[in-house]
């Protein structure tokens, strides 16, 4: 049985990501990229689905771990009755050549009796592969997967899995890597640990040097920035929503989604959280994989792609997973690819103006969207496909699978959309070159919109969509892109709204979970936990309607809630008091920068004429 999703630490090096437990076991990892299928499928099955075991033999009378300063190299200390080893987990993203997890045991006190127990199956636990001895271990081959097993112990075949049985005396180190390779080449030769182990450490190192946030809560800030930049795809730019898939957002519930693809939404508002961080190299390769992805009619285009620009998606349910606790069907792709969503438009024209008025990305940049005088430039080509589509009904922020509506948000974020869409203008002196008056006259028109057909008079707030009675916490993002001043009456009510009716105990919801047919907006059977970011967006809006003293208070509860090394998933259970839905979930890591931003005191303020709301919009 897999552990608690709070119980899972990662690695990875910026191509694909594994889940370790703090039992040592590997549970997750997808390879050769972040969406490929899982060699390890553990954390959605059992251990005859795949995992990697690296522990002691007996008994463990305490566990400690950490991630060392800076970097996402995982130690893991075990305490026994004999005695006491680390376990050091990482993968290099220093060496491109292959994907690789490299595990280190350290022997700290005394002697231990460890146990390696490695199960290799592919896709997503279904295929078993040929096994061969090497000199110094194994490969693992089926189709067009590869893996090469090296280990300082002697390991040996038994009941179709890897073992091995050692001892770790204090002061010794062991070794093992496993690295993926194509079927048909060659496998890889094996690298030296500890030499792999300091590349590593300098390579994080100095990525986590480049880091310009001066506010509180900096390490937490730190440990956020460097797990987004996990969830980043190298090869091409992509930054995807999380790590894993089907962990559900109810146990035992069927709200069940593939996260493991780029969200226009997602990566944007990453992005923007990067670079206020000062990362602007991650969001210039971002828009180098957006105008590939994009390519054709760029005006029209999807919600999320692939890591590598794919389209295709196709959600598929694998019957041979039980689901993570039971939590049925396990699904790979997401059907949500073929959505619109209007406020798309938006994100990705207020990560545009970020990195621009950031001074981070230069309007001569290669890819960048907004370069001047070029005639197959994005910009153009985005506004003129939303001055066509935004006031037709969308699917909304939360991917509802039911009717179209005209959600209040979305019609925000187009709003949203023209406003940028007119600052980058006058950033770039672009004059004639693009209708600045027309996209004005419907900036302005969506704005009175909005504000008519988008507030309900009777309940004194701003709704869920055009002629609803319910709110959505979506609608917390209204005071962070300036669409009304923080003072404004109209923002202070729906904030109040949304804490009346969508907190559970100190967190919020997304929107109403139940109906008078039992059927949330949604069509999906209600049962959810917690929405993290939504909880952090209401940390946003109260500092930035002057309730400061509530929205550290909040903003603490919420930092209560990573588990030991800083991760945060999709969706937290107040009632079981657990983590639910994917980890790591990117949403969640960027609600807390932009959040604890919010909260540094010099970073507090209305919005300013030449840019957004204080923080990071």
């Amino acid at each position: 049985m897999a552990s608690m999703i709070e119980d899972y630490a990662i690695i990875g090096d910026t191509r694909s990501v594994a889940l370790v437990g703090r039992d040592s076991s590997i549970d997750w990892w997808c390879v050769p990229r972040i969406d490929s299928g899982a060699c390890f499928a553990s954390l959605l099955g059992d251990e005859g689905h795949g995992r990697w075991l690296l522990r002691p033999a007996g008994d463990v009378t305490a566990v400690s771990r950490r991630y060392r300063p800076d970097t996402l190299v995982l130690e893991t200390d075990f305490e026994t009755a004999d005695g006491a080893v680390r376990v050091v987990d990482f993968m290099s993203p220093a060496d491109h050549d292959h994907s690789r997890i490299f595990r280190l045991v350290e022997g700290l006190r005394g002697t231990v009796e460890m146990t390696m127990e490695l199960v290799v199956r592919f896709d997503y636990g279904s295929v078993t592969p040929w096994v061969n001895a090497t000199a110094t271990g194994q490969t693992f081959v089926a189709g067009p997967d590869g893996l090469r097993l090296h280990a300082s112990v002697p390991v040996e075949g038994h009941d179709m899995r890897t073992v091995a049985r050692f001892r770790c005396e204090e002061g010794q180190d062991e070794s093992f890597s496993l690295a993926w390779y194509a079927a048909g080449h060659h496998p890889p030769l094996p690298l030296d640990a500890a030499a792999a182990c300091a590349r590593t450490d300098a390579w994080w190192t100095r990525w986590s040097s480049r880091c310009t946030y001066d506010g509180a809560w900096a390490e937490d800030v730190r440990r956020s920035l460097i797990t987004i930049k996990a969830l980043s795809y190298s090869p091409t730019g992509a930054v995807v929503a999380a790590a894993t898939t089907s962990l559900p957002e109810h146990i035992g519930g069927v709200r069940n989604w593939d996260y493991r693809f780029s969200w226009l939404r997602d990566a944007s508002l990453s992005l923007q959280a990067l670079v206020e961080c000062g990362y602007g190299a991650e969001a210039a390769a971002w828009y180098a994989w957006l105008r590939r992805a994009v390519a054709g009619n760029p005006g029209d285009f999807q919600i999320m792609y692939g890591v590598g620009g794919e389209r295709r998606l196709p959600e598929l349910e694998l019957d041979w997973l039980p689901g993570y606790e039971g939590s049925a069907p396990v699904r790979i792709g997401n059907a949500a690819s073929d959505q619109f969503q209007l406020d798309v438009f938006g994100e990705v024209l207020e990560a545009t103006w970020t990195a621009l008025s950031s001074g981070l990305v230069k309007p001569e940049d290669e890819d960048l969207p907004v370069q001047r005088n070029e005639e197959d430039a994005l910009l153009p080509a985005i506004m003129e496909h939303l001055e066509r589509v935004w006031d037709e009904p969308d699917e909304g922020i939360w991917e509802i699978r039911g009717p179209r509506r005209h959600f209040v948000h979305s019609k925000v974020m187009a709003w949203t959309a023209f406003d940028r869409a007119l600052r980058i203008a006058e950033h770039l002196r672009l004059g004639t070159s693009v209708p600045q008056d027309r996209w004005a006259e419907l900036r302005d028109r969506i704005h009175a919109e909005v504000c008519e057909r988008g507030w309900n008079e009777e309940r004194g707030t701003f709704v869920q969509y055009y002629g609803a009675d319910v709110v959505d916490a979506a609608l917390l993002t209204m005071v962070r892109v300036g669409f009304l001043p923080p003072d404004d009456p109209r923002i202070i009510a729906t904030v109040e709204a949304i804490e009346r009716d969508l907190k559970v105990g100190d967190f919020v919801l997304r929107y109403p979970m139940e109906s008078d047919d039992d059927h949330p907006v949604d069509g999906l059977p209600p049962g959810e936990g917690a929405f993290l970011l939504t909880t952090f967006w209401l940390v946003d809006a109260l500092a930035l309607i002057g309730r400061r003293d509530d929205a550290v208070a909040l903003f603490e509860k919420l930092r209560a809630l990573r588990n030991d090394v800083g991760l945060l998933s999709e969706e937290y259970d107040p009632h079981a008091q657990r983590m639910l839905g994917n980890v790591p979930q990117a949403f969640s890591h960027l609600g807390l920068i932009v959040a604890a931003a919010t909260l540094s005191p010099d970073r507090i303020g209305p919005a300013e004429d030449d840019g957004p709301v204080a923080g990071f919009s």
